[in-house]
């Protein structure tokens, strides 16, 4: 604006609305479009507002490892899991796992264990079951399995439920 000016012409830039420019009308600040933007933006900060107090005490991240399953002597079959476990209270938590919707398969390797306030941990957990799930000969099924991790010394506050996939294999490789 201060080389136009030097040159005694108008600045390229205007901060006024082209109705005002043209029509010498003054710019309505109060219209239909920032009336909806102002109802839009005051939905969405709401929102953020009531879904930030909602939060998780704990965090929890379930990973496959590479290995799909493992068949073991009378035809028990496991799946390894990496657990990532975050601890997102002011107060250290000792945190234990269940398996919630599928009886027949149980948890081998995983003890319950203290974690600290504001601490993550990875755990190996290994899910197996001697039962037969699946008699499929054609393929490899995926079964989901779902796990509920809590602390035990807070059950009712501090509780997560996570979804993992269980691969048990095809009925001719168990029969081997």
């Amino acid at each position: 604006t201060k080389v136009m000016g030097k040159l005694g012409k108008p600045s390229l830039v205007q901060w006024s609305s082209t109705n005002q420019i043209f029509n010498n009308t003054p710019t309505k600040v109060v219209r239909k479009s920032t009336i909806m933007y102002t109802v839009a933006l005051v939905i969405i900060l709401g929102l953020l507002f009531i879904m930030g107090g909602e939060k998780e005490h704990m965090l929890l991240n379930i990973n496959k490892t590479t290995q799909l399953y493992k068949i073991k002597e009378d035809n028990k079959v496991s799946n390894n899991f990496l657990f990532l476990f975050q601890n997102t209270d002011s107060k250290a938590h000792t945190y234990a796992l269940e398996i919630v919707d599928n009886p027949d398969i149980e948890i081998d390797r995983f003890e319950p264990f203290k974690l600290g306030a504001k601490q993550l941990s990875k755990k190996v957990v290994i899910l197996s079951t001697n039962k037969m799930l699946v008699n499929d000969n054609t393929k490899d099924t995926p079964i989901t399995v779902t796990i509920k991790a809590y602390a035990i010394d807070d059950p009712e506050r501090v509780v997560v439920y996570r979804k993992a996939v269980f691969i048990f294999p095809r009925a001719d490789k168990l029969s081997q």
